[in-house]
């Protein structure tokens, strides 16, 4: 196995298209070597047990973003403190007339911020939440297979979920919003709504569309409810996401499993040949009807 099959074998683990057991297999026989597999494991691999929720300083008051009018909507790139001070960026939606919503934090595929995301946070909006996306590539957008390996192997799972309780804190901090958020994510995005809900148990709702499920010891750290999405198709396994969804079941947190048959990976992303405009149409009534329940 060369350079790029081991970059390849890292993507697959940060976006749950292999299991851990099987993962340090294949680099161990590529690296000679068990410890050096366990190294290159706990740099791609999901928030470990015991990371504490992100608190920011919001003592200041946050920014008024600048946002762009577009029909009922306003949206744009607003820009908020991260985890260490630094500034970071993501894409806002929102009605201005609709007086304080409750919100949704939508997290991008491993393309980055593109369109496609843009669009899904724009349909959040015009759906009553505020909506934002964060760059979790700080401004950078692949758009071929190789480009969006190189940023996934790049993004630090860890940071990000940091990243991501900083958009949930400036959330929090405007009064557009009524403080209630729920988040959404797809493929490495799906699987960064799971490693931030175990962190974090201030979410409201969470809903992962096709990305790796934690395994059911750290699922047991998860309060918020849980609407998960798979397609029969995928490389995903979906016994990792039953075993999940029985941890969560166990421990009394509402939860729901859907299973499309016949539907690929990437069903959602209707830019994509794997779109499947039934399952997404259905998946988009049950995400509304999820966040109507947990965030109003």
């Amino acid at each position: 196995m060369n350079r790029i099959e081991l970059q390849e074998l890292v993507r697959e683990r940060q976006v749950g298209q292999i299991n851990r057991r099987d993962f340090l297999l294949r680099a161990t026989a590529v690296l000679g070597s068990a410890a050096a597999a366990n190294t290159l494991l706990a740099a791609c691999t999901q928030v470990q047990e015991g990371t504490p929720r992100l608190v920011l300083d919001t003592s200041q008051p946050p920014a008024e973003p600048d946002l762009q009018t577009s029909g009922d909507l306003q949206k744009g790139i607003v820009t908020y403190a991260g985890p260490e001070g630094q500034e970071l960026m993501g894409y806002l939606a929102r009605n201005p007339g609709a007086g304080p919503q409750p919100a949704v934090i939508v997290i991008q595929e491993w393309w980055g911020l593109n369109n496609h995301i843009k669009d899904v946070a724009d349909r959040f909006a015009a759906a009553g939440y505020v909506a934002l996306a964060p760059d979790l590539y700080h401004g950078q957008v692949a758009t071929e297979p190789d480009e969006a390996r190189k940023l996934a192997m790049e993004l630090g799972m860890d940071d990000a979920v940091g990243e991501i309780q900083a958009g949930m804190a400036y959330l929090r901090a405007q009064d557009f919003t009524t403080g209630k958020i729920g988040i959404v994510g797809f493929c490495m995005g799906g699987g960064l709504v799971l490693q931030t809900a175990v962190a974090d148990d201030s979410l409201d709702a969470a809903v992962p569309f096709y990305g790796q499920a934690v395994n059911p010891t750290m699922a047991g750290r998860i309060t918020a409810p849980v609407l998960s999405f798979l397609g029969s198709r995928d490389r995903i396994s979906a016994d990792s996401y039953e075993a999940m969804h029985e941890a969560l079941e166990a421990n009394g947190v509402p939860n729901h499993f859907q299973l499309y048959e016949g539907a690929q990976h990437a069903f959602f992303n209707d830019t994509r040949d794997a779109y499947d405009p039934t399952a997404a149409a259905d998946a988009w009534s049950r995400v509304l009807n999820w966040f109507n329940e947990y965030l109003r």
